[in-house]
């Protein structure tokens, strides 16, 4: 399979989509940020796919955007996750705002989201904290998601410059003064770990 699927779509209702390529209709599961943005029945479209293998079963996924994809898979690396929950995340909260709950370790946050209770979101956190910030979202600069606050800006460039996400996050939020753009903040946190 290679991972991608250009046709027609000739029929959606959640969380199936038929697409016909070449006469041929493929069932594919989505999230419902897929959902939200697909074009009506009958038009064209193209989706990130992901096949999945059982001994019993095989399942394909459609993703309108890679980040989504990548996302999907990811989170079916933590232990005790499979397709069901990667799909509710998906359908709860967008890639970068993800990212984000992941890299805060807002564990609250994370067990608003169905089918995840307290001890999943914890194995998330533990376990995608260090890929959070590759986990993608439509904003990327030098392959690292921006979760939209400078700080956070901030922190991502510095962990694309090599410093560990916990150093990053300190040296960021010890150089932030009030008012400071991200440009700022991450002069000064360079020129303090230069001292």
């Amino acid at each position: 399979m290679i991972g991608r699927l250009k046709g027609i779509l000739i029929h959606k209702a959640p969380p199936w989509i038929v697409v016909d390529v070449g006469g041929v209709g493929y069932e594919l599961e989505a999230p419902m940020s897929t959902f939200y943005d697909l074009p009506e029945v009958g038009r064209e479209v193209f989706l990130f796919t992901h096949y999945a293998q059982k001994e019993d079963s095989v399942s394909l996924y459609g993703f309108l955007r890679d980040a989504e994809r990548r996302l999907f898979r990811d989170v079916q690396k933590v232990s005790g996750i499979g397709a069901r929950i990667a799909l509710a995340v998906l359908s709860g909260v967008s890639v970068a705002d993800f990212a984000r709950l992941v890299q805060t370790g807002d564990i609250a946050a994370l067990t608003r989201i169905p089918g995840i209770g307290k001890k999943t979101a914890e194995r998330m956190v533990v376990e995608l904290r260090d890929r959070a910030a590759d986990l993608g979202g439509e904003s990327v600069v030098g392959g690292m998601a921006l979760p939209g606050d400078p700080v956070s800006e901030a922190c991502n460039a510095l962990q694309a410059l090599g410093y560990k996400p916990a150093e990053a996050d300190r040296m960021a939020k010890k150089a932030a003064a009030n008012g400071d753009d991200v440009p700022a903040i991450i002069r000064k946190a360079l020129q303090s770990a230069l001292r």
